[in-house]
């Protein structure tokens, strides 16, 4: 595949976005009320130069497009890409069953073991360690709840 589609495909589903982001924005109100601004006000302007951008890049990419005939990525990248991308895809599937904490310490010990040259003490460290301080941080630091599973419920939470 050319890179002159993959850009154009991009900039359209981002134009897409951003008018999904517009329009949302339009519904809920994106003006400026007596007590300061809508819900939708600063939603609507990051939707408008989402748009903006996109729209110039389809521009550049139509006007260019005899000269931007390059190859997107050869098997290699293809295959770095699947390395990375096939994980996050069970790790936001696990996030419903196990929760983000056990998820997140699931896939930090993955990459380690795999892509990396660290021991296993060290990995055990990381992994654990990782989510147990966003679990601090979060849970008891910004009150803000995280998804949580099974594990987190024996211990009360």
């Amino acid at each position: 595949m050319s890179t002159r589609w993959v850009e154009l495909a991009t900039a359209l589903l981002l134009l897409a976005i951003g008018g999904l982001v517009v329009g949302d924005s339009l519904r809920v109100g994106a003006g400026w009320a007596d007590d300061g601004p809508q819900s939708g006000y600063f939603p609507f302007w990051i939707g408008v130069v989402l748009c903006g951008a996109s729209l110039w890049i389809a521009l550049q990419q139509l006007r260019d497009w005899a000269r931007t005939n390059t190859v997107f990525a050869d098997r290699g990248q293809l295959a770095l890409v699947w390395a990375v991308l096939w994980p996050m895809v069970v790790h936001v599937a696990l996030i419903r069953f196990v929760g983000i904490y056990v998820a997140s310490a699931l896939l930090i010990g993955w990459f380690m073991l795999r892509h990396g040259t660290h021991g296993k003490a060290v990995v055990a460290a990381v992994a654990l360690g990782v989510p147990a301080v966003f679990f601090a941080v979060f849970e008891h630091g910004f009150v803000v709840p995280l998804p949580k599973g099974p594990l987190e419920a024996l211990f009360g939470y």
